[in-house]
This record gives C-alpha cells, sequence and structure tokens, in this order.
C-alpha cells in the first residue's frame, strides 16, 4: 500500500536532510506534508507544504504539530528523543522513520526511544555524508593542497539525497516497519581519493598531504572544534574495520546511488570562492 494521503510530518524540516525529505515526499506525491521548523517565516518551504513552528528540542511547541499526524520523519535530536516519542505515541502516530547511524554509536539512543514507544518503526542508518568533504572547503578554495589525516582510511560515503529519497520512500509504503536499513553510498574510497574526485570536479589537481594524528587534530579543530579529536578517533577505527559498501541504498532507491564523482561536479560551487561561485 503506498500513501500519498497520509499526514507526514517531517522534523527538522529545514535541515540537511529533511528539507530534502520534504522534496522527495512532494516529487513522490504525497499530498499532505507538514514541516516543522523553528521559524516559519523564513523557512522557504514548497508551497502546498503546511508549515508549523516547533522543535525538537523543546517538546512542549511539538503538540499542534503532532496532531492528526500519521506518518513521522524524526530529525536525529538524541537529548529529547524519547519525550518526543512518546509523544508521539500518543497522538496516534502510527509509524516513525527515524535518522540515526551504525548501531551502537552516538545515535543509538534515538532508536532506543522509537523502539521502546511502541510505534512501529525503520531506522535509517547512514554512514559518512558526502557534505562532510565540506570541512576541506577553506583549504581548496584557498590552495590546491588539502592538509588532514588518515588519507588511506576507507569508506563508502552517502549523497544526502539519496538518503531523503530514501525516507520518502519509507514513509510512504508498506514493508518497512521493523527493520533497520544501514545505508551506504555506491564506492569505498580513500579520503585521498576523496579529494581526488572533489579537484577533478573543479578542473584542479589537488594534493593531499597526510599529517601524523596530533597535527591533523589540530588542523581538523579549525572546522569543527572540539569534535576534531572524536572524528579522528572514529577514523582510526576504520583503519581497522574498512567500511564496505552495502546494497541496501541501491535496492531501496531501485538504481544506484550517487557516486562521490557526481556528487562533488553538483555541489562543486562548495569548494569554489564566494565571488566566483556566484554567492
Amino acid at each position: 500500500m503506498v500513501y500519498e494521503n497520509a499526514r507526514i510530518l517531517v522534523t527538522g524540516a529545514t535541515g540537511n536532510v529533511g528539507r530534502l525529505v520534504v522534496d522527495a515526499l512532494l516529487a513522490r506525491g504525497a499530498r499532505d506534508v507538514r514541516a516543522l521548523t523553528v521559524n516559519p517565516a523564513r523557512a522557504a518551504l514548497p508551497s502546498g507544504v503546511e508549515v508549523v513552528t516547533g522543535y525538537l528540542g523543546r517538546p512542549a511547541s511539538l503538540p499542534a504539530a503532532l496532531d492528526g499526524v500519521d506518518r513521522l520523519y524524526l530529525a536525529p535530536l538524541p537529548a529529547t528523543a524519547a519525550e518526543v516519542c512518546s509523544m508521539a505515541a500518543a497522538a496516534g502516530v502510527s509509524h516513525i522513520v527515524d535518522l540515526a547511524g551504525e548501531k551502537g554509536g552516538p545515535w543509538q539512543v534515538v532508536e532506543d526511544a522509537v523502539e521502546a514507544c511502541g510505534v512501529p518503526w525503520t531506522h535509517l542508518e547512514p554512514g559518512e555524508f558526502m557534505t562532510n568533504t565540506g570541512v576541506w572547503a577553506a583549504q581548496i578554495t584557498a590552495g590546491d593542497e588539502v592538509r588532514d589525516t588518515c588519507g588511506d582510511v576507507v569508506n563508502a560515503p552517502i549523497a544526502l539525497e539519496d538518503i531523503a529519497e530514501i525516507a520518502a520512500k519509507v514513509l510512504l509504503e508498506d514493508g518497512h516497519a521493523g527493520r533497520s536499513y544501514y545505508l551506504t553510498g555506491p564506492e569505498a574510497v580513500s579520503r585521498r581519493e576523496k579529494v581526488t574526485a572533489l579537484g577533478a570536479a573543479l578542473g584542479r589537481e589537488l594534493t593531499f598531504v597526510d599529517l601524523p594524528r596530533d597535527a591533523g587534530v589540530e588542523q581538523l579543530s579549525l572546522v569543527m572544534g572540539e569534535h576534531a579529536e572524536w572524528y579522528v578517533n572514529g577514523l582510526e577505527s576504520l583503519a581497522e574495520y574498512p567500511q564496505a559498501v552495502d546494497p541496501a541504498a541501491a535496492e531501496l532507491l531501485g538504481r544506484p546511488g550517487m557516486t562521490l564523482a557526481e556528487w562533488a561536479r553538483r555541489h562543486a560551487d562548495l569548494f569554489r570562492p564566494a565571488e566566483i561561485a556566484g554567492r
């Protein structure tokens, strides 16, 4: 069964993934999409979308947003996940599709909260986002070297556009309740190869300069702040257990996922000076 007429609430609707989920739902024919955002006046969401004020971090702002909702896309906010899920169950939500991460990771609390509330659920567990290459944007804008660490660490990053399309599919179809989908992109690539792909999209030759751990943490802290060491710890774990491509995303999409090369071509302006990118 397909639920085009179900009332679907998208939380985090102006976030990096949530905004794309709204678009993907409309593209699939959803007729009753409600978008949760902190500032409706500035949200610039498509016409036909019901925009409501609220924030997952303030559960008291959610009762009106949850009223009459059939299916819920839950953005990952661990601090209030349990309370929000309890509210969704009390409001009569029939299916929660959450965005989390690999099992056992920092987002596990979101999955636990969803399962505990008693509402049928589907977990989306993406690996690294292709947008994480944005940590190199300032370096690429300024020159032809990318200074970082763990250059030979391999994973299979996924495009946010593909995550959103999968979320929309799962929200609109039967057959996904009780399933956890581990989502990767279509190819496993090293950090060094990612830099090469970005250079190709820009028509430039970029060089990855592999730094020792401490220098790498220091470099990443310029854009990631206190999270830099946590991120490098994760990279070192990947060095021991490289991430392989999982078929789930392609099976759900009905096509191969977006490659990093294609993503880089679409988003090349992220790595160009503002005056060149037209921003």
